[in-house]
């Protein structure tokens, strides 16, 4: 009988402390991805301000195209000089106007992405952290079965690793 009770405490300390390990580990990853959504954040937010500076230059570019047509239409006695300088302008206004529209797709596009990354980053943080409430729940029932001598503790502890199992690997493969 003392036999196997040395034998079970030894399994006890024993899955107590690669619980402990488990849950560091644990621990490192949920902050690894929680930081990760956090600069993720950061960097959506700046691409967004990016995009939106390029709109406003955009808008400009086209009220100046705008203004100088309706000038070069209202002018009717315009010399050849004077109408080519009109339609240059105008020109290079509608380039410009063009490269803004294509810089502003891409930066929408990157910071789409980046909204993506920081979602799939809080969602992946928020699973570990529920592996982590699992693993704790399983040290503290294993260190009352340590101290109490009761064996079905251990096996609650035991169970409850399963949960920690569960959203650990769904962390890593978001399947629920």
């Amino acid at each position: 009988m003392a036999d196997e009770r040395e034998s079970w405490q030894g399994r006890l300390a024993l899955s107590t402390a690669i619980m402990a390990v488990l849950a560091a580990l644990t621990t490192l990853y949920m902050g690894k991805f929680s930081s990760r959504a956090i600069l993720a954040q950061g960097q959506e937010s700046d691409q967004w301000a990016y995009y939106q500076s390029k709109s406003i230059k955009e808008h400009a570019f086209e009220i100046s195209r705008t203004q100088l047509y309706l000038q070069m239409q209202a002018q009717q006695a315009l010399s050849g000089e004077a109408l080519e300088a009109y339609r240059t302008t105008i020109a290079h206004y509608e380039k410009e106007i063009k490269r803004y529209e294509d810089e502003r797709k891409k930066i929408k596009s990157d910071a789409e992405g980046l909204a993506s990354h920081k979602l799939k980053s809080q969602e992946m943080g928020g699973n570990f952290a529920y592996a982590l409430i699992f693993l704790q729940i399983a040290l503290m029932l294993s260190s009352i079965s340590s101290l109490t001598k009761r064996k079905y503790l251990w096996y609650l502890a035991l169970g409850a690793t399963i949960g920690w199992l569960f959203f650990f690997t769904d962390a890593w493969l978001l399947f629920y």
